[in-house]
């Protein structure tokens, strides 16, 4: 049986998407899934993250990492979903080809937005991209601030992209947590480091949520 294949992308820099595709890999691999990650994203962070998660893991991270470009991205995807369950994608953070080949290959796009101006113009080359692609996209809304009007008023917005089944956003959000960032440098995760905290509940809801949308 093929494994789901979970594409992570935004169109704008800093939106976090390789940390919300390194925290839901664990938190998959926690519940039992054989989880593999791809990065192709040129920058290589989530290979950065994997390389400190090996040394603290004693070289047991607890799933498959590869970092890949380009044309090779279709059939080393397809070849890891024989072999793994869940397959998590961190995209390069523009309307390229490596961007469009992950999509292609999603079983699911997902794409982090902030509540800022920015981030909500910013996905709008991600929503149309994934329908070119035929591909439904999950929206979450990430780094949500403490309860502020404006917060609420762009929160709303991101509510109006909503266009089921085509476009969904996700009932769980990521709050703006420090644990987010702070366990990651040590080569962990939230469900992990920080496992009875607000931070690791949210993104146990999240990964939940998404297995239950495919």
């Amino acid at each position: 049986m093929t494994g789901k294949v979970f594409t992570v992308a935004q169109q704008k820099g800093g939106a976090g998407k390789t940390t919300l595709a390194a925290h839901l890999a664990i938190a998959w691999a926690q519940l039992g899934y054989r989880v593999a990650t791809v990065d192709i994203d040129p920058q290589g962070s989530l290979t950065r993250w994997h390389a400190v998660r090996a040394e603290a893991t004693g070289g047991q991270p607890g799933f498959t990492h590869v970092q890949i470009t380009g044309w090779r991205t279709q059939a080393e995807v397809e070849k890891l979903a024989r072999a793994h369950d869940i397959v998590v994608i961190d995209s390069p953070p523009h309307a390229q080809t490596e961007a469009r080949i992950a999509v292609r290959a999603a079983s699911l796009v997902i794409a982090p937005v902030q509540p800022s101006p920015m981030d909500l113009w910013a996905v709008h080359p991600t929503i149309d991209l994934a329908a070119q692609e035929k591909r439904r996209l999950l929206l979450v809304l990430n780094r949500v601030p403490p309860r502020a009007r404006i917060a609420d008023e762009l929160i709303a917005k991101v509510h109006e992209l909503a266009n089921p089944p085509a476009v969904e956003l996700a009932a769980a959000q990521v709050g703006n947590r420090t644990a987010y960032a702070g366990t990651l440098m040590t080569g962990l995760s939230v469900t992990e480091a920080a496992r009875k905290t607000q931070a690791a509940a949210e993104m146990q809801a999240l990964a939940e949520e998404i297995l239950g949308r495919v």
